[in-house]
């Protein structure tokens, strides 16, 4: 059964940096894209970072060059750093292995930046 637990969300101010982390039980790991996605208030959930079982990573344009994914199999664990944030990088943060048919959601981490 598939479980993900993000964390490592809070408030921070503009041009500050977090470092979200998510463990992912239920599935396995080392064989799935991960990817993170974000949710606005008010907006569609989006795309934000993939990174494939090797390594391989994609970035929305909205991010490139201030973030970075990262994954440690051993872990079950994928990251992402986020340097530079503004206030549009507001929004809860969720984790999901990316081509995995589901309808689950873990709850998510809450990232706030103040300007």
């Amino acid at each position: 059964q598939l479980q993900l637990v993000e964390s490592g969300g809070g408030l921070v101010q503009a041009g500050g940096s977090l470092r979200l982390s998510c463990v992912a039980n239920g599935i396995i790991f080392s064989i799935n894209v991960m990817a993170w996605y974000r949710q606005a208030p008010g907006k569609q959930r989006e795309l934000v970072a993939s990174i494939t079982g090797r390594g391989v990573e994609n970035y929305a344009d909205s991010v490139r060059g201030r973030f970075t994914i990262s994954r440690d199999n051993s872990k079950n664990t994928v990251y992402l750093q986020m340097t530079s944030l503004g206030p549009e990088d507001t929004g809860v943060y969720y984790c999901k292995p990316m081509y995995l048919q589901t309808d689950y959601w873990g709850q998510g981490t809450q990232v706030t930046v103040s300007s």
